[in-house]
């Protein structure tokens, strides 16, 4: 058998794609978590088998499956036994609550529902019950088993709809996005061909499973047969063995992360923090280029930013041959497939890894243009080299760690508070998580100070999921507002913020 990551990029289905990399090299590892290793043929028979089990409970193509679990084995073995039934699934990030929870459940009508049951202190099948959530099953240690030979024909047709990932958008609710095998399939082919692993390279998967990173990342080490640590949890330094016990060579996931990694490396100049290393890369969140010139100056290693959001996973990365300046300063170059078109300075995409929508139409009416690019939301700039520039953003979403944050989400449940007689959440500029969440509230008369403590304590009553919760509070005498419709202007309290810590 002669393949090659570019030829197995043509499989047509993730399954497919499975198939294809564990005959081609079926002994070499493919996860390694807390001293156990998956291989590449392990995970195409054991999902064979949670396929069949999952077919026993009656989950049957086109059925759908959402599922709340964290970065661990089973939850790849579930992943792909559900792409191996040509299911639809809907992952949830594990540390969503029941807002956003029951959201998902409910426009997607899942069928059934996969939880971790009592998780970092957390029981998620009371909240599935609470939810009244459909077919709740845990999916920790044990998975559905069941016998392979009377499961039906694997799935062919790769540009069916069987994925929806959920997003925040300028609206408190979020939005259902709607993949195929293919984009995803995609969207993990440009990552994999930006940033050109090789088969003795060691990976790391240190960011939710259920994040659209989840399969970018897996199609990556599936097309060049290359292992990845999984973490359940991530934290540094507690992280720090096992990625030198496996000899990591490729870490990263957003902003956040290269902060982490510099600020341990600085705990021991001179000396490498990870001694296999050699790139950090991500995206999600923007990249001062001040951290890029401290990560290459004092670690030692490459750094190779990118720019990816749930509707598109990959549209551009930086190429480690890329100079320093272009990886400073820039999110990298689309690949081929990928065409960026600049309209009234946003930016739009069109694409094989372009998703197919969203669950409400009327949203995908409103996304793409004319002419079948996706509206973006985002400001940039192509330069001469055919790189991209990100200025900002249309769309009033904050990124936080990666992960979207809908500023209005928060405004609707703070206009509750009876201290607050408006209000407006803004995102600002924060090295370590590449943005902060910063509420600005204009208060009634007489009304009870606010502080900080009790603003998150209101918000956690609310439902608020924890990584949404501001980490600064202004009060102000009077939200500064246009002339014309008196719309809070943003931008201003930007401008005033930015520049001062607290």
């Amino acid at each position: 058998m002669n393949e090659t990551p570019h030829t197995l990029s043509a499989s047509r289905t993730l399954w497919e794609l499975v198939t294809r990399r564990a005959a081609l090299t079926p002994d070499r590892p493919l996860f390694h978590q807390d001293g156990r290793t998956l291989t590449f043929e392990a995970l195409r028979a054991r999902a064979e088998r949670v396929a069949a089990g999952l077919y026993d409970m009656g989950v049957r193509p086109g059925t759908v499956v959402a599922w709340q679990l964290p970065t661990r084995i089973e939850t790849a073995l579930l992943s792909v036994a559900l792409a191996r039934l040509g299911a639809v699934q809907t992952p949830v990030i594990p540390f969503y609550r029941d807002r956003e929870v029951g959201f998902a459940l409910r426009e997607s009508k899942a069928e059934f529902f996969a939880v971790p049951g009592t998780w970092r202190g957390f029981d998620h099948a009371e909240m599935a019950r609470r939810l009244g959530a459909k077919g709740v099953f845990e999916a920790w240690d044990d998975l559905p088993d069941g016998d392979p030979s009377l499961l039906p024909p694997p799935p062919s047709d790769g540009t069916a709809v069987r994925w929806i990932y959920w997003t925040s958008g300028t609206t408190s609710d979020p939005k259902g996005v709607l993949h195929t095998d293919r984009s995803l399939l995609a969207g993990g082919s440009c990552l994999a061909h930006a940033l050109r692993p090789s088969p003795d390279d060691v990976g790391s998967i240190a960011f939710p499973y259920a994040h659209i990173g989840g399969p970018d990342y897996t199609v990556m080490l599936l097309l060049y047969g290359f292992p990845a640590v999984l973490f359940e949890q991530f934290a540094l330094p507690d992280a720090l063995t096992a990625y030198r016990a496996h000899g990591v060579t490729m870490a990263g996931g957003s902003t956040a992360f290269y902060s982490m990694f510099l600020a341990e490396q600085r705990k021991r100049p001179g000396e490498p923090v990870v001694p296999s290393l050699r790139l950090l890369a991500g995206g999600g969140a923007p990249k001062p280029p001040e951290l890029y010139h401290a990560v290459v100056r004092e670690m030692g290693v490459q750094l190779t930013h990118g720019y990816g959001m749930t509707e598109v996973p990959m549209i551009t990365m930086g190429a480690p041959d890329d100079g320093p300046e272009l990886l400073a300063t820039t999110e990298g170059r689309p690949p081929e497939g990928m065409e960026i078109r600049i309209v009234d300075g946003e930016v739009r995409l069109r694409g094989e890894a372009v998703c197919r929508g969203y669950l409400d139409p009327r949203q995908t009416a409103e996304a793409f243009d004319e002419e079948g690019f996706l509206r973006t939301g985002d400001l940039g700039r192509l330069t001469d080299t055919g790189h991209l520039v990100l200025t900002g953003r249309l769309k009033d979403v904050i990124i936080r760690k990666g992960e979207n944050i809908s500023a209005q989400e928060i405004e609707d449940l703070l206009h509750r508070h009876p201290a607050v007689g408006d209000v407006a959440v803004i995102g600002l500029p924060d090295a370590a998580r590449g943005e902060l969440v910063c509420a600005v509230v204009e208060q009634p008369p007489d009304a009870d100070t606010l502080t900080l403590a009790g603003v998150t304590a209101f918000l956690r009553t609310e439902g608020l999921s924890v990584h949404k919760l501001p980490e600064r509070l202004e009060v102000v005498d009077a939200l500064p507002r246009g002339e014309t419709l008196r719309k809070v202007l943003k931008y201003r309290l930007r401008e005033r913020y930015s520049g001062t810590v607290k």
